[in-house]
């Protein structure tokens, strides 16, 4: 007896898991993020939408709407991250030295940040209409210890960092350094900031690093749906001020993104495809 009710509770157990996972990628394709009420639909595609209405009169909004695509800008990046019979997404590499690195052509994206920042979840949210390409992501934290390389047909390159911080492997400055200084074709750095931890210490660090070595990047606050929205605000406006006032390469707007709910993943793709020299926005913001 005590078997059979063990069995109906996995059974159940893999159902809702199943559910949770069609649900997950019917929001990574945005004909079906159209099918939700126009709030939801706002949220998900631009997050900043559902702050914007707390700010005070005298934080200037359009400081965090810089990038602020059409939606059909959004659906013509998404139909780069989707493979086809021309266009093939692949895991394609890890390196731990740069001459174990692959000499692509393609321009290149690279994403850092605290061990359990939520990269490597990010990256599978980005690449979620490509399912057979090979994220893996670890409930231990400092998981990944090596570049790992990601191509998207001949289009661009997206590279996952290790994860700096009490648990970055021992060689983390030797690998990370280099590649920084060195990659000819990286042309965006993707910093990962903790929404519920804000910048710390070690944020503080790989701030420093880019700007000496004179790098663009910017700054993509994660788990938002972990984070009130007051509290998330706060950090925003903090984020906005540290930007304007203490860096001179980093891009004035932050990013939000939570790769649970899937808010921010089509406005992240776009910036991507848009820095990569894939898409050049054609139509008004909505």
């Amino acid at each position: 007896m005590l078997r059979m009710k063990t069995l109906h509770l996995l059974q159940a157990h893999v159902s809702c898991w199943s559910a949770v996972r069609q649900n997950f990628h019917q929001l990574a394709s945005i004909k079906h993020v159209c099918l939700l009420s126009e709030r939801r639909r706002q949220g998900l595609l631009y997050p900043f939408s559902a702050l914007e209405e707390h700010l005070t009169p005298q934080v200037d909004q359009t400081e965090f709407k810089i990038f602020h695509p059409s939606l059909n800008d959004l659906c013509r990046a998404e139909t780069l991250f989707t493979p086809s019979h021309k266009k093939h997404i692949d895991y394609t590499t890890s390196a731990v030295r740069m001459d174990h690195v692959p000499a692509l052509k393609q321009p290149e994206v690279c994403f850092m940040g605290r061990s359990n920042v939520g990269k490597s979840s990010l990256i599978q949210a980005l690449f979620s209409l490509a399912p057979d390409v090979d994220v893996r992501v670890s409930k231990t934290p400092g998981h990944t210890r090596k570049l790992n390389f990601f191509t998207v047909g001949k289009a661009f390159a997206l590279v996952d960092m290790p994860g700096y911080g009490h648990r970055a492997p021992q060689d983390f400055v030797e690998m990370v350094e280099p590649y920084l200084q060195e990659r000819q074709n990286l042309v965006r750095t993707f910093l990962l900031v903790d929404s519920g931890a804000g910048l710390q210490r070690s944020d503080l660090v790989a701030v420093e690093m880019l700007e000496e070595f004179n790098l663009p990047y910017v700054l993509v606050v994660t788990k938002i749906d972990r984070t009130r929205q007051g509290a998330l605000l706060s950090l925003m406006v903090q984020l906005q001020n540290f930007i304007k006032k203490q860096t001179s390469t980093c891009f004035p707007q932050p990013f939000l993104v939570s790769s649970v709910q899937f808010s921010g993943i089509h406005l992240l793709r776009c910036f991507i495809v848009h820095v990569t020299g894939n898409l050049q926005l054609t139509a008004e913001p909505t």
